[in-house]
């Protein structure tokens, strides 16, 4: 007889505080998944879906790192249950790549020539003042802007 599955998840101290902005993001997240992509370019459509996900990151990364209002075992939990990007969120930590958009922005193999994304060019070194990035639609995320 197969087992029977319920879900005996134990929610550490603190979950009630953060729970509700994360339920928030969820929505946004399923709606901008079922949102249609007519018009769009391929790349546009997964836009939103990224800046989502990044907002999700960046509240926990600020919750624990900048504010401290959790605690480690919280943002561990959170980690594991995927409601953040722990790979983007140890980026964030090194100098340098602190507001760095997505992960796809700095890996050489998705780009031109084996450099990064043109977002991560600071504002004042750009020959076009006005960019966007071709994965994430990032307007501009190196630290040094």
């Amino acid at each position: 007889m197969p087992k029977v599955r319920t879900n005996r998840t134990v929610y550490p101290e603190g979950w009630e505080l953060i729970e509700p902005t994360l339920r928030e993001l969820e929505t946004k997240m399923r709606e901008a998944e079922n949102e249609t992509h007519e018009g769009k370019r391929k790349c546009e459509a997964l836009w939103p879906i990224f800046k989502i996900s990044h907002q999700k990151s960046r509240y926990i990364y600020d919750l624990f790192y900048r504010r401290k209002a959790i605690t480690r075992k919280l943002f561990d939990f959170c980690l594991e249950q995927g409601h953040a990007d722990k790979n983007l969120i140890a980026k964030w930590k090194k100098s340098g790549y602190e507001r760095l958009c997505c992960l796809r922005c700095i890996q050489p193999r998705d780009h031109n020539y084996g450099t990064t994304c043109v977002c991560r060019v600071p504002k004042h070194l750009r020959e076009e003042k006005v960019i966007e990035c071709v994965h994430c639609g990032c307007h501009g995320c190196a630290s040094g802007d």
